[in-house]
């Protein structure tokens, strides 16, 4: 679990990333999380679009994000959600 000072320091590294994935109409399925575990394990912090005709909640798919690639959900912020993840070979970031 983080903590409330690391997940400020994510949420400031995380502020200038463009979202990599958008989670659209079908939802969140597993090729997508396969996808998205590779990109955790190669950035560490990603964010994630959820597009308007998503017929999930946002905090639905935000929460099946996170456990579906075992990360940590930092923020969902309008309809963007910010993942991280500590990356077993491509340690970038230091947390406080």
């Amino acid at each position: 679990m983080l903590t409330g000072k690391q997940k400020r320091f994510l949420r400031s590294e995380a502020h200038h990333l463009d979202p990599i994935f958008q989670v659209g109409k079908g939802g969140v399925n597993e090729a997508m999380l396969v996808q998205i575990g590779e990109a955790l394990e190669k950035r560490e912090l990603v964010k994630i679009s959820i597009l308007q005709n998503n017929e999930d909640g946002k905090h639905e798919v935000a929460k099946h994000l996170a456990e579906g690639t075992k990360a940590e959900l930092v923020q969902l912020i309008g309809h963007t959600v910010v993942l991280y993840k500590v990356s077993v070979n491509n340690r970038r970031i230091d947390l406080p």
